[in-house]
């Protein structure tokens, strides 16, 4: 029977991909671990655990205890927040990781997912359909951590058989979960202050390309991946993913079509450097030809599903 831990449940992707595999196999079956101390409201519905993915015996004995077969990792500082504690970033971006991968290296999991990033990429990769072989240089301690964690998760494959699997996200959005610090945050902040009727300020530069991708589809694509038949998973570095691309001005000018009078200045901060290193799109085709990947939502869907989605109250 297949029973799954979410390290890091509590975050953007994590409180939406414990619902839908709860929906799946059953809500006693995926529990959901966090830092925190209180259950986020939405999966109240299924077991909760207090964890620290930092805390190896604790994280080692409750694996091994509960009889765990899975475990999604999501545990991680983003971008932007980890440029602030690089020290700690690293520390928690890297040796989670190792606590899982040395687990299923020992036969206690039968399969992990860990997300990688497009801030793997640096200012020397292809900007334009960014192969899924390619140079590497990232300029953040997100990236390095997480170029890094790509090698190991391929190294643990290739030496030990663990049936590791990863995505690069590119940027997600979502209206169930607030921004958690990412430099493509803007994207999801700028529909709560187009709902609030507010003039919404970028810290990106109005003509930042940056590939982006609908929750919704993040999470499928998650879910089909870890569900795909071991022969099919060709790369165990991570996929590349892509959605769709645009800039700021390009997503306020599809907000005004529903809202004629939402209003975006642009004033770049720190974030900007960073965006200036990523790849303003991604070519997916070995995601596409291995399991099958196929996006369902585009911009203008995007923008739609978000001005009627998003909850202003989870501001307060």
């Amino acid at each position: 029977m297949r029973k799954i831990l979410v390290i890091g449940a509590g975050g953007q992707i994590g409180t939406e991909l414990v619902m839908r595999l709860r929906e799946k196999i059953g809500n006693d079956q995926v529990i959901a671990a966090d830092l925190k101390d209180d259950c986020p409201e939405a999966l109240f519905n299924g077991p909760y655990r207090k964890m620290d993915a930092l805390d190896r015996d604790d994280v080692r004995s409750y694996i091994i205890d509960e009889k765990i077969t899975e475990v999604y990792l999501l545990a991680a500082l983003l971008s932007a927040t980890a440029e602030n504690n690089p020290a700690f970033a690293w520390k928690l971006n890297m040796e989670g990781l190792f606590i899982i991968l040395d687990l299923a290296k020992e036969g206690y999991l039968d399969k992990i997912f860990w997300p990688s990033s497009i801030a793997v990429f640096g200012p020397t990769t292809p900007q334009v359909n960014t192969p899924q072989l390619t140079i590497m240089e990232p300029t953040t301690v997100y990236g390095i951590s997480k170029q890094a964690g790509e090698r190991w998760c391929e190294y643990y494959h290739d030496q030990y058989g663990v049936d590791v699997r990863s995505i690069r996200y590119p940027g997600l959005i979502s209206y169930t979960s607030l921004p958690g610090g990412g430099t493509t945050d803007y994207a999801v902040d700028i529909f709560y202050q187009a709902k609030l009727q507010n003039k919404f300020t970028c810290f990106l530069s109005e003509n930042t390309r940056l590939p982006m991708m609908y929750m919704e589809d993040a999470i499928r694509a998650t879910l089909e991946l870890m569900e795909a038949p071991k022969e099919s998973i060709k790369v165990r570095s991570s996929y590349n993913l892509s959605g769709c691309n645009f800039t700021p001005k390009e997503i306020a000018s599809e907000i005004v079509k529903h809202q004629p009078d939402f209003q975006i200045s642009y004033d770049p901060d720190f974030r900007q450097k960073i965006a200036d290193t990523w790849p303003g799109s991604i070519d997916d085709s070995p995601a596409r030809k291995d399991w099958g990947w196929k996006e369902e939502v585009d911009l203008k869907e995007l923008v739609r599903l978000m001005l009627f989605n998003v909850n202003v109250e989870l501001l307060t």
